[in-house]
């Protein structure tokens, strides 16, 4: 039987850090696949694992990498009679809806040797508030479906700020393990046992749930919003202050209407000093669009390469590997593709 632990969270919140750490401390010697369905980031993602000892299509350890774009349902599927891993992580799309993905699973569940083990949510604690107003209905899905909730940066926030994080979770997911003290100080078990304690209580409730709907429900319905599609369709992105949790009922949105990504390889060279200032402006200003993510893999002019990963009000640079040309990420809501070519001197 196959274990499946999916592994969600906003644009940013952590997840691949969070995987990379069960990966070394807890799943070691195991047969595991890892599938990512990012939105947007696929390339960029391949880099920073590759960098890590994770290669996109084997990794160390008997694991093997998918970067997933397409029907989700059918691509689980093969990756579990191509290769019957013993534990399937599941990254989804940042800017996914967890209960599609669990749905997808509990579709896959009914015809193979696979069990949904954990349901996790990685939530950057600083910017719980501002994701939930502006985006709640991507936001909050993933909240009120994880059997556990991991909340990310604890370290950086005062006592009286990760309180009010803990209160606004719980009252979207009272069930959930909410883990709120910094990963650094706790081992991969622990995680994982917090993991699997909640998700057996949840287990049973859910399956009762998808059973009432299964008749009604194929593995991967068309209004599915987990970001696998590829539309182009931008038309009708909504204003990032609006909360939607009012249509939650009766309408469901793409996340390909709410999020756009922009993507780009040039061979430009960046100063340290330059990609700081770029990195501000895209967290400061609103020229470029309402940006939620920034990362990239740049030559820098001191013949070095820069790395940098950007959310709302932090960015990182650091200094490694070089890659065969330099690429950049955006993904927001209202995105200038004209004036971030302009801020990143593409044009």
């Amino acid at each position: 039987m196959t274990k499946i632990e999916i592994i969600s969270g906003f644009l940013g919140a952590g997840k691949t850090t969070l995987i990379k750490k069960m990966l070394k401390e807890v799943f070691a010697g195991e047969k595991i696949v890892l599938i990512e369905n990012e939105f947007g980031e696929i390339g960029i993602d391949g880099g920073f694992l590759k960098e890590a000892g994770v290669q996109i299509t084997e990794m160390n350890s008997g694991c093997i990498c998918c970067s997933l774009v397409g029907d989700f349902g059918t691509a689980l599927k093969e990756v579990i009679e191509t290769y019957a891993p013993d534990r399937i992580l599941i990254e989804p799309s940042g800017v996914g809806k967890l209960s599609d993905v669990t749905k997808a699973v509990q579709g896959v569940a009914a015809h193979e040797p696979v069990e949904l083990n954990s349901s996790v949510t990685v939530v950057d604690g600083q910017k719980c508030r501002m994701y939930m107003k502006n985006f709640g209905e991507f936001f909050n899905n993933q909240v009120e479906h994880a059997g556990t909730i991991v909340i990310s940066r604890t370290q950086k926030m005062t006592e009286e700020k990760l309180e009010a994080c803990v209160k606004m979770l719980k009252e979207k997911n009272p069930k959930a393990s909410i883990i709120t003290t910094p990963w650094e100080e706790l081992k991969g078990e622990q995680i994982l046992s917090a993991m699997q304690h909640q998700d057996l209580i949840l287990k049973e409730e859910l399956e009762a749930h998808l059973h009432e709907h299964h008749e009604h429900e194929h593995t991967h319905p068309d209004d599915c919003t987990c970001g696998c599609h590829e539309h182009h369709d931008h038309e009708h992105a909504h204003d990032h202050h609006h909360d939607h949790e009012h249509h939650h009922d009766h309408h469901h949105h793409h996340a390909d209407e709410i999020f756009t990504s922009w993507g780009q390889e040039t061979p430009h060279k960046y100063s340290e000093e330059e990609l700081r200032k770029i990195l501000s402006a895209l967290s400061d200003d609103d020229d470029c669009g309402i940006i939620l993510r920034a990362k990239g893999i740049v030559p820098c002019i001191d013949g070095t390469w820069l790395h940098f990963d950007m959310v709302p009000e932090e960015y990182e640079i650091r200094r490694g590997e070089a890659d065969y040309t330099g690429r950049l990420c955006v993904i927001g809501s209202h995105l200038n593709e004209e004036e971030l070519s302009k801020l990143f001197q593409l044009i």
